[in-house]
């Protein structure tokens, strides 16, 4: 996860143009006797690394509380320069860019945003952002209707509760049947129970990957069962994830949307966040919000537009695909910095601890007496604790002694009130695993 300005290819081209072989070259004109081999340093640390020391620095004396909160916002490490570059006042104080000829800065962003999005779920066409994750889902659901016409939606369970509330609430005026999909023993969404209710009337199956339970869905079985109907496929995602599992667009999938607050933007008490939403090509006319395209101007120069704008501002409301009066393109660029810094290995690396520290969380956790795994299937960084006893009073035990150990999942599934929803992201160290660990064998 280190910025470094300079990859090996950046420093191979800038030895070529000098006409110099390596950079062991470029200091032959230094005496040996003058150079030096090693310097007395420390090994090097992570940025990540290195705040979380100084952040220790000021804690001294004290006992730093620790969260292991998920369920859709995240505490994951965002590198300085995300910051650094979005605190500048041509991002932050940009408005919607209606006037190319004066915002090909904000709309370079945005057209960035979109291919990295188009990229990281195997898509086509992505849109400038939405709202959040869970208003993308609902203009999806509501795409899908544009698309075939019909009026019944499949919804797992397992959908993260807020944004099934907030799709309902987009669908309300229009007769949109809601179809619940239980989840399986495994996890995840019942295949036999979506057999059974899919049908010609089906507009869409929804599929959250992870699922609000944490655990990943076989897309591929999913993907087979509709790719042959014209229900659309609509896969709602965690970017995270993509990082170490393959995107929704190799299984088919037509509608691809998600939240990016895990993308470099901070949990901010719940908000603001963006949405992604990404789509085959041929269904881009029928997409919401609006899409910045290439192009080039009368010198032949690279330039920036917005290509389709199909909110209701700007063309008939009949014909409006949304009444969304905006995106959220400061977030969007933070999001597009946060790619663009870590780049493809350390956004590989973010995803292999996420995997790896929350597998080994649950393993130690799991190992005490009196906590099972809920359910069996894979999990990315999330998964569901039973125990003994209500969630609720060992989440309370657990606050007393400085940790918020996850989500009481008895709020939302009555049948879970003895479960707890655990998410270990890359920020947890193995310290605070064991700090967790030693909390738990206490109660």
């Amino acid at each position: 996860m280190n910025y470094t300005p300079h990859t090996e290819r950046d420093i191979q081209h800038m030895l070529n143009v000098i006409g110099v072989a390596s950079t062991d070259d470029l200091f032959a004109p230094v005496p040996e006797s003058l150079r030096l081999n090693t310097l007395n340093l420390p090994p090097g640390i992570s940025e990540m690394e290195a705040m979380a020391f100084v952040q220790s620095l000021t804690d001294r004396g004290s006992e730093t509380p620790l969260s292991f909160l998920g369920g859709g916002a995240y505490d994951h490490f965002s590198p300085s320069v995300v910051d650094a570059i979005i605190s500048r006042g041509e991002f932050f104080t940009a408005y919607t860019p209606y006037q190319p000829e004066v915002s090909q800065g904000t709309l370079r962003a945005i057209f960035e945003f979109q291919s990295m999005i188009c990229e990281l779920t195997n898509m086509e066409v992505a849109n400038a952002s939405m709202y959040d994750g869970a208003s993308a889902l609902a203009e999806a659901v509501l795409m899908s209707v544009r698309l075939n016409n019909r009026t019944r939606v499949l919804l797992p369970r397992s959908l993260h509760p807020f944004y099934r509330q907030v799709v309902a609430t987009y669908v309300r005026g229009i007769d949109l049947e809601l179809v619940d999909i239980p989840w399986s023993d495994s996890g995840t969404l019942d295949i036999a129970v979506l057999k059974r209710e899919l049908n010609d009337n089906t507009a869409a199956v929804v599929v959250q990957n992870p699922n609000f339970l944490g655990v990943l869905e076989s897309l591929d079985e999913i993907g087979d069962l509709i790719n042959n109907t014209r229900t659309a496929f609509i896969a709602c995602v965690n970017p995270i994830s993509l990082s170490a599992i393959r995107p929704p667009g190799d299984f088919g999938a037509d509608i691809v949307v998600g939240d990016g607050q895990s993308l470099g933007l901070p949990l901010s008490y719940g908000g603001p966040y963006v949405g992604f939403f990404a789509s085959r090509e041929a269904h881009m006319r029928k997409m919401p919000g609006r899409i910045c395209g290439q192009t080039t101007d009368v010198d032949g120069k690279r330039g920036f537009v917005l290509t389709l704008q199909t909110r209701e501002q700007h063309i008939r409301r009949e014909r409006a695909t949304s009444n969304i009066c905006t995106n959220q393109t400061l977030c969007a660029t933070a999001a597009t910095v946060y790619l663009s810094s870590v780049g493809p290995q350390g956004f590989r690396e973010v995803g292999e601890l996420n995997w790896h520290q929350s597998h080994r969380a649950l393993q130690a956790l799991t190992a005490l007496d009196g906590v099972r795994q809920k359910f069996s299937g894979p999990v990315f960084n999330e998964f569901v604790l039973e125990t003994d006893r209500k969630a609720s009073d060992v989440l309370t035990a657990l606050q007393h002694q400085g940790i918020e150990a996850g989500i009481d999942l008895g709020r939302f599934y009555p049948e879970l009130e003895n479960c707890i929803l655990t998410c270990v992201t890359e920020k947890r160290t193995d310290a605070d695993i064991d700090r967790l660990i030693d909390a738990w064998r206490t109660l």
